[in-house]
C-alpha cells in the first residue's frame, strides 16, 4: 500500500506506522493508551501528513492522536473503534486467511441484488449471523448481497448513514474481522458483495473531523449541512482520504462493488471531479486484483454522464439506480401522489420506464418545477438498477410500511413481476420475497440528548407533512429497531412461502429465457393496452416473450396480436401454486389476434421460439 495510506498500518514484528492528515495543526502525537501509556511525537511533511512509526506495539493496542498538545481524538482513519465513536481507536492486523483466491464475480448483467441491513436481517444483527442464510438467498436466485453502510456510527442502532469513521467497521456488527468472514463466505457461495459507502457527508455525533478545518466546506450546502471539501483549499488531502477508503474496501476487505450514496450531494466543480477519480481508482484496483471493482451510483439527477466514459465527457461509473422506474411503478400500484410521486401515476409512464431508464429525460417535472434529467439512450439497460422497494422508499415513509402493508397479496406478485421481467438489473429489499409484514422504521441510538430530540422533531414534521395520523414512531426507542427485524420463520409458511416460490420462479425464468436474460431497451416494446393493463414484449434471437399485467383489482378483457409460432404459458400469477385462485388462461396461444380475460392483478407470461 501507499506509505501515505491514512491510519494505523500494522507492519508485523511489533511495529506500526501511523499516518494522519491535518495540515492546520501545529503539533501532533500518537498517544498510546493500552496496554501501556506512551506519547510519541509525529513528524509533519510539506503536504500536511503527520507520521510516526512505533515499535513495541501489538494489534489491539488502543491509541488516539493528540492535537496541538491539548486534545486527544480518535484516528479519522481508524479501522476499529471498540468503545464506539467517542472512544480510542485500536490497531488492527489485517492478515486474514482468505479462501477466495480464485473468485471472479459474474458479469454485472447477471447480478440480482439483495439489499439488507445487518442489524435487522437476523435476530443477532451481526455479520456472522448472515452466513447461515446465504444458501437460502442463493437458492432464491440472488447473486449479490448489497449491505447498507457498516462504517462505525453512534451506538448500536442506526441505518448506517450517520457513520463517522469511514474505515472502521461497526463494532456491534462484528467489526472488520466479521465483515471479512462474511465476504469470504459469500464468495464461497458464489455471491457478490456490495457495500454502501457514504462520501457525501459524515454523521453529526462523533464527527471530530469538523474541528480540523479542512474536511468540510461552507461553499456548498447539503441536506446534512456543510459539504465535504472536494474542490476547495486543502482538498487534495480530503480526496486522498476518500480514494484510499475506496481502496480499503476493495483490496483489504475484498468487496466486489461499492454503492455510492446520494452522489447528487457530492459537490466538486474541479476539472477532474472526485467521482471520475473514484472510477479511475476502482479501475486501478481491478487491475491489481485481477477482477472487476464495480461502482454503482445513487443519484436523483437522471444524469447519464455518471455512466459515460471520460472520453465521452462522463465520469466512468459502472451503474446507477433508476428511481424513475420505482416511482412510476409505486405510483401506479398504490395511487399515491405526494412528494415526488406527484410526477408519476400513469401507466404510460411505467411503459416508458421499460423503454428508457429515465421517465424524465430533460422534460418538465411538475414536482421540481423545472426541466429534469437527460436522455440515457447511449447507456445500455444493464447499467441501471430497478426495484419496487428499497431501504429509502420503505424506511422514509412515516410508518415504514412495505408493500405487504400497502397492497393486497395478488398485487405483491404483480410488483415482483414488474421488476423482475424488466430489462434492468433487479434489486430486492430484504424480506420482500416472502412479504415480511413488519415495517422497516428509521432508528438511531445517539448519545446527545439535543441531537436525539432534533431527529425526533424532524420525523414528527415529516409524519405530519405526509398526512399520517397517530403518533410518529420514536427513532431512539429500541422498539423501533426491534420491530424492524425480519421474521424468517414466516418464509416457510402459507402465502409467505408461496410468494417466495413465485420470486424464485421469476428469477429462474429471467436466467433461462434468452429474451429475459438479454438486458436491452432496444429489444422490447411496452405499452398500455387498456386503462389498467400493460403489455411488455421482449426478444432475443428466436426467443420471444409477451407479458400482460393488470394493475387493477378488477378483471379486465384485453386483446393482442401474436406473431408466428406456438406461444406457451410460462407464468400465471393466479396459479394455485402461487396462492392464486386459478385464471383459466390457456396453456398455449396461437398466432394472430387473441382475446384474454385477465384476473385482478394478473401477471401472465407467454413465450415462443423455445426449443422444447
Amino acid at each position: 500500500m501507499d506509505k501515505l495510506t491514512p491510519g494505523a498500518r500494522y507492519l508485523g514484528d511489533q511495529r506500526c506506522a501511523f499516518t494522519f492528515w491535518a495540515p492546520l495543526l501545529e503539533a501532533a502525537a500518537v498517544h498510546l493508551l493500552a496496554p501501556e501509556e506512551r506519547l510519541i511525537p509525529m513528524v509533519r511533511d510539506a503536504r500536511g501528513y503527520w507520521r510516526a512509526t512505533v515499535t513495541g506495539i501489538e494489534p489491539g493496542a488502543l491509541y488516539c492522536y493528540r492535537w496541538n498538545d491539548q486534545f486527544d481524538r480518535p484516528d479519522p482513519a481508524s479501522c476499529r473503534q471498540p468503545d464506539g465513536v467517542h472512544g480510542p481507536s485500536a490497531v488492527v492486523d489485517h492478515a486474514f486467511a482468505w479462501t477466495d483466491a480464485g473468485w471472479r464475480p459474474p458479469p454485472f448483467e447477471r447480478w440480482v441484488l439483495y439489499e439488507l441491513h445487518v442489524g435487522t436481517f437476523t435476530p443477532e444483527g451481526t455479520f456472522d449471523a448472515i452466513i447461515p442464510r446465504l444458501p437460502e438467498l442463493r437458492a432464491l436466485g440472488v447473486t449479490a448481497l448489497s449491505l447498507m453502510p457498516v462504517a462505525q456510527f453512534p451506538g448500536e442502532r442506526n441505518w448506517g448513514y450517520d457513520g463517522v469513521y469511514p474505515y472502521a467497521v461497526q463494532n456491534s456488527y462484528g467489526g472488520v474481522e466479521g465483515l471479512k468472514r462474511l465476504v469470504d463466505a459469500c464468495h464461497r457461495q458464489g455471491l457478490v458483495v456490495i457495500l454502501d459507502v457514504v462520501y457525501n457527508h459524515l454523521g453529526p455525533e462523533g464527527n471530530y473531523l469538523w474541528d480540523l478545518g479542512t474536511y468540510f466546506t461552507d461553499q456548498y450546502r447539503t441536506p446534512w449541512g456543510a459539504a465535504v471539501n472536494y474542490d476547495g483549499p486543502h482538498s487534495p488531502g480530503v480526496r486522498h482520504y476518500v480514494t484510499e477508503n475506496l481502496r480499503y474496501w476493495f483490496e483489504t476487505c475484498h468487496c466486489d462493488a461499492l454503492r455510492l450514496d446520494a452522489v447528487h450531494a457530492i459537490y466538486d466543480f474541479g476539472a477532474r471531479p472526485i467521482l471520475a477519480e473514484l472510477a479511475a481508482v476502482a479501475a486501478d484496483c481491478g487491475r491489481r486484483l485481477g477482477r472487476p471493482c464495480t461502482l454503482i451510483a445513487e443519484s436523483d439527477l437522471n444524469d447519464p454522464r455518471l455512466l459515460r466514459s471520460p472520453d465521452a465527457g462522463g465520469y466512468g461509473l459502472d451503474a446507477q439506480w433508476s428511481d424513475d422506474f420505482h416511482h412510476a411503478l409505486h405510483a401506479v400500484l398504490t395511487g399515491e401522489r405526494h412528494g415526488y410521486y406527484e410526477d408519476f401515476g400513469s401507466l404510460d409512464q411505467l411503459a416508458q420506464a421499460y423503454r428508457r431508464p429515465f421517465v424524465y429525460a430533460w422534460n418538465y417535472s411538475p414536482h421540481r418545477q423545472r426541466l429534469h434529467g437527460d436522455d440515457p439512450g447511449d447507456c445500455p439497460a444493464w447499467r441501471f438498477l430497478a426495484f419496487g422497494q428499497n431501504h429509502d422508499q420503505v424506511g422514509n415513509r412515516p410508518l415504514g410500511e412495505r408493500f405487504s402493508a400497502l397492497l393486497p397479496f395478488p398485487a405483491l406478485k404483480l410488483a415482483a413481476a414488474a421488476v423482475l421481467l424488466s430489462p434492468y438489473v433487479p434489486l430486492l429489499f430484504m424480506g420482500e420475497e416472502y412479504g415480511e409484514p413488519r415495517p422497516f422504521l428509521y432508528f438511531i441510538s445517539h448519545g446527545d440528548p439535543a441531537l436525539i430530540e432534533g431527529v425526533r422533531q424532524g420525523r414528527r414534521e415529516d409524519f405530519l407533512e405526509l398526512g399520517a395520523t397517530g403518533e410518529a414512531p420514536d427513532p431512539q426507542d429500541p422498539s423501533s429497531f426491534a420491530g424492524s427485524k425480519l421474521q424468517w420463520e414466516l418464509a416457510q409458511t402459507g402465502r409467505h412461502a408461496q410468494l417466495r416460490a413465485f420470486y424464485a420462479e421469476l428469477l429462474r425464468l429471467r436466467r433461462e429465457l434468452p429474451a429475459l436474460a438479454w438486458l436491452d431497451n432496444a429489444s422490447l416494446t411496452a405499452a398500455a393496452i387498456a386503462p389498467t393493463a400493460l403489455e411488455l414484449r421482449r426478444w432475443r434471437d428466436e426467443n420471444r416473450i409477451v407479458a400482460w399485467f393488470n394493475f387493477s383489482g378488477r378483471a379486465i378483457e384485453v386483446t393482442a396480436t401474436l406473431g408466428p409460432g406456438r406461444w406457451r404459458k410460462q407464468l400465471d400469477a393466479a396459479d394455485p401454486a402461487w396462492g392464486g385462485p386459478g385464471s383459466g388462461l390457456p396453456a398455449t396461444l396461437q398466432p394472430g389476434a387473441v382475446a384474454l380475460a385477465l384476473p385482478p392483478y394478473a401477471v401472465a407470461v407467454y413465450a415462443a421460439g423455445l426449443s422444447q
